[in-house]
């Protein structure tokens, strides 16, 4: 399969991510706020171009919007090796991501605690990555079955 038909599993790999984020960023006191870091992202975006961000309901809807599209494409890389290969890929793309998340908005300017305020804060960024690359890795290979 091509990057482009690999979408779909990384549009799927992005979907669980967020909903991971949103629904646990509701009920865990340490889960991880990542759209903070999208909102803090556009904002400063904004502002290095003298440009107003916009209120924070719109703000918030275009960094959720924002997150999933950037995860999607991430994650469609999937489907740049062989489908047999592809969860421990998409595993593999979801560690460095999480890891990322981490460890660069903090030299970034974007502040360390939307990612990695507690240790367990940190834990479950790079674990809900992680899984998001591995729930595209796994939906590829099962695209991947279905076309043969």
């Amino acid at each position: 399969m091509s990057f482009l038909r690999a979408l779909p599993s990384g549009l799927i790999g992005a979907v669980t991510l967020n909903v991971l984020h949103e629904t646990a960023r509701r009920l865990i006191p340490d889960a991880p706020h990542i759209h903070v870091l999208g909102m803090r992202a556009i904002a400063q975006s904004l502002r290095s171009v003298d440009q107003q961000p916009p209120p924070r309901d719109q703000l918030f809807e275009a960094a959720l919007v924002g997150d999933v599209v950037s995860n999607a494409l991430y994650y469609s890389a999937v489907g740049l090796g062989k489908p047999k290969h592809a969860p421990r890929n998409g595993a593999l793309l979801g560690l460095a991501a999480g890891v990322g998340a981490v460890l660069l908005p903090g030299p970034l300017g974007l502040g360390k605690a939307p990612s990695a305020r507690t240790s367990a804060t940190a834990a479950m960024t790079v674990a809900w990555y992680l899984v998001g690359g591995l729930v595209s890795g796994l939906a590829y290979r099962m695209l991947a079955r279905r076309k043969n």
